[in-house]
């Protein structure tokens, strides 16, 4: 088993972040995408503050895939400037981290 990511990006529609999980997991760049929201986000964006209904994405994968689930990423995405912001897993079940090698293809 190697190193793993917690990936999160976050979607202007449950619809655009739908598209994103199906897409990341059926090339196996992830092991799975968890969507959560409606979710309230307030940001400054070009001196302007602003807020925004978007729905979070979660992606489970490995450091080995990080460049191309980021490039996807930013492919699909609609944002200018997308949040795509990656964290290690810094313990987890062995079933499961096994399970996340085994649906990630290189």
């Amino acid at each position: 088993m190697g190193s793993y990511l917690h990936v999160t990006t976050a979607v202007d529609s449950a619809a655009a972040a739908e598209r994103m999980a199906a897409v990341l997991v059926e090339e196996r760049l992830v092991a799975c995408v968890q969507v959560v929201g409606p979710v309230r986000s307030t940001y400054r964006w070009r001196g302007a503050v602003e807020r925004a209904n978007e729905w979070l994405c979660h992606l489970k994968t490995t450091a080995e895939r990080w460049p191309d689930v980021e490039a996807r990423v930013r492919a699909l995405h609609s944002y200018e400037t997308p949040e795509i912001v990656a964290l290690p897993i810094v313990a987890g079940s062995a079933p499961y981290l096994a399970w996340i090698d085994a649906e990630v293809g290189e």
